[in-house]
């Protein structure tokens, strides 16, 4: 059982590396994760960004590499194959993009529900029949019960498969790309089910999607690049001074606990910032600027700020270079600049 003060979803430093005809890729580069009990939680990422290898390492089909990987009090680095099985029978309740993978054909609705509750053997009879029930009307194809999945829409086979990943009671609730295969009406009505799910049965859930429009259904929004989080967006509603709600998204960088971070593209296309960055630090808040030479009004910090200081190059000595810190050291920088200055050299000069 898990600790109640850990987070259901834990990953610190994951790394993923895969291995094909002597070359090494690596899918996860030092990844950080924490999902607390109960968020509904959207990772989202380009293609090749490694949202994927993280969904199969969390659904206990994978094994990470290197790092930490916890769900729900279960170390998946190091879980027997005894207790995998079981994990990803009654832990963890996992939704695929297609629908194939999540129904059987030839079994009714009704009949897949009931088929995942007889696998893990956690119900019988009139219990088994209720849950069933239960589920069915949370995630509304009650009515549904009876077709099968050729019969069913969508968006209807994909609630219908939320119910089965829901069926034994999982503590997490994992999902990839859950509405890749749908219009954007169906796409809406299942990230509104799994939301109602979510808040209903409080199951934690996370969401892997390349689907911006998921961000607008979750209060938390965590984007993958190269195998890393790199930002978060967190959405609130507030009550103005008119009692009409606010809708507000704040983003944010993810600072590793090695103090990296990833800067958003469109930032560092919009400064042009590329190979290094000056920095100052400030009471409050930390000023980014670019380190490259740029045009003295591009390189001006923002109003109120000011920039670390850029020492004047001296002569003989490169720009960026340390100053001479004795004389003997700026005597060889520059011989005639430490020269002491004489009456009789003045003279000579003259």
């Amino acid at each position: 059982m898990p600790n109640e003060n850990e987070p259901h979803i834990l990953c610190t430093d994951l790394v993923r590396i895969f291995t094909a005809d002597g070359v090494e890729v690596q899918a996860l580069q030092g990844l950080n994760l924490r999902v607390e009990a109960g968020e509904m939680v959207a990772v989202v990422g380009a293609s090749g960004s490694g949202k994927s290898t993280l969904l199969t390492i969390l659904s206990g089909l994978d094994t990470a590499t290197a790092g930490v990987a916890r769900v729900a009090g279960h170390d998946l680095l190091t879980m027997g194959a005894r207790e995998r099985i079981d994990y990803r029978r009654r832990t963890v309740g996992f939704v695929w993009q297609q629908t194939s993978r999540n129904l059987l054909p030839y079994l009714t609705a009704a009949e897949n529900v009931a088929l995942a509750m007889n696998v893990a053997r956690t119900r019988r009879g009139a219990e088994r029949a209720r849950r069933v029930d239960e589920l069915l009307e949370l995630l509304e194809v009650g009515p549904e019960r009876d077709r099968r999945p050729a019969e069913l829409s969508g968006g209807q086979q994909q609630r219908v498969a939320i119910a089965v990943a829901l069926a034994n009671d999982p503590l997490v609730l994992l999902a990839d790309e859950p509405t890749g295969e749908l219009d954007e009406a169906m796409s809406s009505a299942v990230l509104e089910a799994m939301r109602g799910v979510n808040e209903e049965l409080g199951v934690t859930t996370l969401i892997v999607t390349h689907d911006p429009a998921v961000s607008g259904h979750v209060r938390r929004t965590v984007q993958i690049r190269d195998g890393r989080t790199s930002t978060e967006v967190l959405r609130s509603v507030h009550v103005d001074e008119h009692g009409e709600e606010q809708h507000v998204a704040e983003e944010f960088a993810v600072l590793d606990r090695v103090g990296r971070l990833q800067l958003p593209q469109d930032f560092m296309h919009s400064l042009e910032l590329r190979d290094r960055v000056r920095l100052a630090l400030e009471s409050d808040h930390v000023g980014v600027w670019p380190g490259h030479e740029r045009r003295a009004d591009a390189t001006a910090p923002p109003p109120g700020e000011t920039p670390p200081p850029a020492a004047a190059p001296q002569p003989g000595r490169t720009p960026g270079a340390p100053a001479p810190s004795s004389r003997r050291a700026r005597h060889a920088a520059d011989p005639v600049a430490s020269e002491p200055t004489t009456p009789d050299n003045t003279e000579e000069e003259r």
